[in-house]
């Protein structure tokens, strides 16, 4: 039990906290729903089932992926947090489904609902409580990108550095975006149905917060993808290589694999050394190198190869 609570210890904080906190507000949504009638209501209920479902998987599949090789499994677990996400996604996607198959009948048979103070107070709670933990992700693909920002630039900043943050963060922080504006269109739609009389409305606010949910699906589902074939991230490549020439004693890279497993980083490459340099030097140079790669993000496993150089420049 000691070592489950330790490894649920390394899950991804923003997944768990975007999971409770979801959870709060699909039960409270559903009973808005429940005494409403509400078909939008009823999307955001979906939504925030979806979302906590999917964050809950990312917590537990995060936490799995930090698990230390075994005999059977030599490699780790790191890309298991990306397989945990693609089956997630069918979840999400199954609730996008069923959000646009209800908008649409609605948008056929528009009824009036009632309760819109209710409905209003709720959706507007959601708003601040997905907001609050939206602004949590960001924080969070700062803190992961390694990137200096404060204030109001934490907003835009983190949208520009959202590429490179760790799977689990990526979708807390686009889950959470999407649900803070679902619940605003959400809002929008109400407010329609009920001053200006346009009920279809309720439904036209269900489908879009479906397909929104559906856009979550396709990239989260790419980006997993990726994740679990093992992506070559080109920008920390270019990044160990422009520290890799700082050192004199190198001449040349002939190979450098920045590779991704789930959320952390193994890298691999084949150094060309002047020939005249003795073992103890070599050991001190990859030593050097080795620890100033692990201060970089999320890098977990760095395999150094070194070899004479040959005159010919080969990475560009």
């Amino acid at each position: 039990m000691a070592k489950k609570n330790a490894l649920l210890k390394n899950g991804n904080k923003s997944a768990f906290i975007a999971a409770i906190v979801n959870t709060i507000i699909a039960i409270v949504k559903g009973t808005a729903y429940f005494f409403t009638g509400n078909v939008a209501m009823f999307a955001e209920t979906m939504h925030s089932l979806g979302d906590a479902a999917n964050q809950f998987f990312v917590f537990i599949g995060s936490a799995l992926s930090k698990k230390l090789p075994t005999d059977r499994y030599p490699n780790g677990f790191g890309r298991l947090v990306n397989l945990v996400l693609l089956g997630a996604v069918i979840i999400v996607g199954i609730m996008s489904y069923e959000t646009i198959k209800e908008g649409y009948h609605h948008i056929l048979n528009p009824t009036k609902s009632s309760g819109i103070l209710i409905n209003l107070a709720v959706l507007i709670l959601a708003v601040v409580l997905e907001s609050f933990v939206l602004f949590k992700a960001m924080k969070e693909v700062i803190h992961e990108t390694r990137i200096e920002a404060k204030g109001f630039e934490i907003f835009t900043k983190s949208f520009g550095a959202l590429k490179r943050a760790k799977p689990a963060t990526k979708l807390v922080f686009m889950e959470d975006l999407v649900a803070t504006l679902g619940g605003l269109i959400a809002i929008i739609g109400i407010l329609m149905s009920y001053y200006g009389g346009l009920h279809a409305a309720e439904g036209v606010a269900s489908i879009m917060i479906g397909v929104m949910m559906f856009y979550v699906v396709g990239r989260v589902f790419l980006d997993n993808a990726k994740g679990a074939l093992g992506e070559a991230d080109d920008e920390l490549e270019e990044e160990i290589a422009k520290y890799v020439y700082t050192n004199p004693e190198i001449k040349d890279i002939k190979a450098l694999f920045a590779m991704k497993e789930g959320e952390d980083y193994h890298i691999e490459m084949k150094l060309e050394i002047d020939p005249t340099l003795t073992v103890a030097q070599a050991i001190d140079i990859k030593d050097r190198i080795e620890d100033k790669i692990h201060e970089m993000k999320s890098v977990t496993d760095v395999i150094i190869e070194f070899d004479k150089d040959d005159g010919i420049r080969t990475w560009k």
